[in-house]
């Protein structure tokens, strides 16, 4: 998935810190990925012989940002290996370990979660309690993720809207997988965030759902036999005949890939999607939400 990741360089040059960029260090691969790279630009600066406050003072960063980037305790902004490469002259060899310290910044289960997804051919998602993360807008995923409890810190929060907007680029894929979302219709009538950001969230539903590789169906609250009450399901299926599924409410909420347990959730997840409005039902209705707000 595409990231982006790093350091500080604000205005005054000092390189002071912004939220969201601090190793995990329950994240095993991320820590020793950090360290790694943070030991290549020590190696590469002293190299050239040139001290930790003459590269901050040519990078236009703080000394201190350096030290934390070297000891991997800082995972550094492409533009920050960037300027490394530059300023000690490495011919890209820095600059090229973007991609890797990008997924760095992002939770290890959502890395596990966006590589699933950037292979499947078909994605089929069952979302009862909100907006599914694939289908928010960035101010509604940070309206959900600040009424959380116990309260997120701000890095959390930074380090999980930039995860969860990555995963959005398995629209833009080419050739693009079959998206299938159905959705409560509860999660779309609470107004998280307030009446615009709402607004907001339903245009872009309308939006995702002119794309012919998307199906959005809404499902009415008002049904009586509901086949969705054990909570998400998902099913991811990929170009080998294999897949992958997960459900709230079977197998102890562990992603499955037994033939005989998928079947299970494809089944649930079948019945739902026949239960629920059609794409076009679906559109109506929520364009009357816009309309009645």
């Amino acid at each position: 998935m595409s990231v982006d990741g790093g350091a500080v360089r604000p205005e005054d040059g000092t390189g002071a810190d912004e939220p969201g960029w601090e190793v995990d260090p329950d994240d095993e691969w991320g820590v020793a990925v950090v360290a790694t790279v943070g030991r290549q630009l020590k190696l590469r600066r002293e190299a050239v012989g040139m001290r930790a406050a003459d590269f901050a003072a040519a990078a236009g960063y703080g000394e201190d940002l350096v030290y934390k980037v070297e000891s991997g305790k800082r995972i550094p902004r492409p533009e920050y290996l960037e300027k490394a490469d530059e300023v000690l002259g490495a011919g890209g060899l820095l600059a090229a370990m973007k991609e890797d310290v990008a997924k760095v910044r992002y939770p290890k289960k959502v890395r596990d979660l966006a590589r699933l997804e950037a292979g499947a051919v078909e994605i089929g998602l069952y979302s009862n309690h909100n907006i599914h993360g694939l289908l928010q807008t960035e101010e509604h995923m940070r309206a959900l993720f600040e009424v959380w409890l116990p309260a997120y810190t701000e890095e959390e929060t930074e380090r999980m809207v930039a995860a969860r907007l990555a995963r959005r680029s398995v629209f833009e894929r080419s050739p693009a997988p079959a998206l299938s979302f159905v959705q409560e219709e509860a999660t779309l009538r609470r107004p998280v965030g307030g009446r615009m950001v709402w607004r907001r969230q339903l245009e872009h539903l309308l939006e995702l759902g002119k794309l012919r590789h998307v199906s959005i169906q809404v499902m009415p609250t008002d049904i009586e036999d509901h086949f969705g009450t054990g909570g998400l399901i998902e099913v991811l299926k990929f170009p080998d005949g294999t897949a992958v599924g997960r459900s709230d409410g079977a197998f102890a909420g562990r992603p499955v890939t037994d033939p005989k347990q998928l079947r299970i959730l494809e089944l649930r997840y079948g019945m739902i999607r026949a239960q629920a409005l059609t794409p076009r039902e679906s559109r109506a209705l929520i364009e009357q939400m816009l309309g009645e707000s």
